[in-house]
């Protein structure tokens, strides 16, 4: 049996699970920071990795606090209530908690306090995440252009459309308001809801954002 330990920790806007992106690369511009441990702040161990466009990152559900129970899980796109094989899918719930995600790299900080920064672009990843390795994306390898995705390929993702109050916008910079908004666009709710008067929230960039959603439309609500 194999012991593993993080080697970095993922920093992002989401301080809780509820909003994340279901998949990594869906809101591009969302940015995040690896900051590695003191025992891998070494630049010779990164040395290279700017020479790469992407990144794999195996990292672990850290905010699952149950077991994997059942062998079965109910994914997203398919509404929330039909049941999958959990190998055949992206869930969090797996008997070893591990994810998988592929960001893009958007530059490294050689020099800071905490030593040499990754900058990344497009996670879903929870602030705080423990990273327990990274690996670079290699095209002629990781690409495969006529792979088939299974009930993914079935069931495409319809995204909502988001209104806000120019009060709330205001209290947001220009980056991370298209995070935010294009976040929103792929519905944080769990799939199985469906009541318009039901407002929810969840923290982004520091901020409770609250909103209800009405057909096709999101509305954010305050801040």
């Amino acid at each position: 049996m194999m012991n593993i330990r993080p080697v970095a920790i993922f920093h992002s806007p989401f301080l809780t699970k509820f909003g994340i992106p279901r998949q990594s690369g869906v809101v591009e511009e969302l940015e995040g920071q690896i900051v590695f441990e003191t025992d891998y702040r070494d630049k010779i161990a990164l040395r290279g990795i700017d020479e790469f466009d992407y990144l794999w990152l195996i990292w672990g559900f850290s905010a699952n606090s149950h077991d994997c129970e059942k062998l079965t899980v109910r994914p997203p796109r398919l509404g929330g209530n039909t049941r999958i094989g959990v190998f055949a899918t992206r869930s969090p719930f797996r008997p070893n908690r591990l994810g998988l995600s592929s960001v893009r790299l958007k530059k490294v900080e050689w020099d800071t306090p905490e030593g040499p920064v990754l900058h990344v672009l497009g996670g879903d990843l929870m602030d705080g995440t423990p990273i327990y390795d990274v690996k670079p994306y290699i095209a002629y390898t990781d690409s495969h252009e006529h792979a088939r995705g299974g009930f993914v390929d079935q069931h495409s993702w319809k995204k909502l459309r988001v209104e806000m109050d120019p009060q709330v916008e205001r209290l947001f910079s220009s980056e991370v308001l298209t995070s935010l908004i294009h976040t929103l666009e792929q519905d944080p709710r769990p799939q199985y809801h469906d009541n318009p008067e039901k407002v929810y929230g969840m923290n982004f960039a520091g901020r409770d954002i609250h909103f209800r959603v009405v057909g096709d439309t999101l509305y954010v609500i305050s801040s």
